[in-house]
Order: structure tokens, then C-alpha cells, then sequence
């Protein structure tokens, strides 16, 4: 994958919004949208074109893995890499959600200080 620029924060908790879009803006350097729900980020993620999609697996109505499906439905984001975002982190369900083609999964709460280089790590981009 390019290097990251534009990365999609999608969750339902509005204060796991604010203090994501501080970290990935001040700390990681990107341009940061924001959903509040799945059917929020499949509106906005053909517009926006992020680089990098960050996934929460809880939400009301439509959840994280519905979500992913429905954006992989979308051609122009067919290959944008999506990580999740969990408080469950055990090793079945990080399985379960990488069996679905997340490239990587991202506990909550995480440290925003931490949070870029974590998503770099990830996507194998070199600061």
C-alpha cells in the first residue's frame, strides 16, 4: 500500500471520534473524516476516498463487519485497507474479523499517542 494521507474513523462513540481524529490529525499528520455510523461511512467514504479505513466492530443498526461488506460492495473502495477497531481482542475474534479481509485489528481504548505508529505498522508503511 501508498503511503497514508486520508484515513476514515468510524464509530458510534462520539468521544472515541474526538480523541481519534486528534490523534490520527496532530500526531499521525493525516486528514481525517469522521462517521458515526455505518450507514454515515458508506456515504461518505466514495466521496472522501480515504487511504485507510478505521473500523469499529460494535455499533448500533449496522455493526463493523456488515459495514466492511457493504464498502467492499463499492468498486472504488474495493481495496482500501480496513483495520478494525474492538474491545475484543481475543484471538478467535481477531481471526475472525482478518478472515474477512481486515488487514489488521486495533484495541480499544488505544493510545492516541500510539495509534499512528500502531497503523503504520500495520499497513507496512515506514515513518
Amino acid at each position: 500500500m501508498g503511503r497514508i494521507s486520508k484515513v476514515l474513523l468510524v464509530d458510534d462513540e462520539p468521544d472515541i471520534r474526538r480523541i481519534g481524529e486528534i490523534s490520527l490529525r496532530r500526531v499521525g499528520g493525516w486528514d481525517v473524516a469522521m462517521a458515526g455510523s455505518g450507514a454515515e461511512a458508506i456515504l461518505l467514504a466514495p466521496v472522501y476516498r480515504p487511504d485507510l479505513i478505521l473500523l469499529d466492530v460494535m455499533m448500533p443498526g449496522m455493526d463493523g463487519p456488515q459495514t466492511f461488506a457493504k464498502l467492499r460492495e463499492l468498486p472504488e473502495l474495493a481495496g482500501v485497507p480496513v483495520i478494525f477497531v474492538t474491545a475484543k481482542v481475543q484471538r478467535d475474534d481477531v481471526a475472525r474479523l482478518r478472515a474477512l479481509g481486515a488487514i489488521g485489528v486495533v484495541s480499544k481504548p488505544f493510545d492516541p499517542m500510539a495509534l499512528p505508529a500502531e497503523l503504520r505498522r500495520i499497513v507496512g508503511e515506514t515513518p
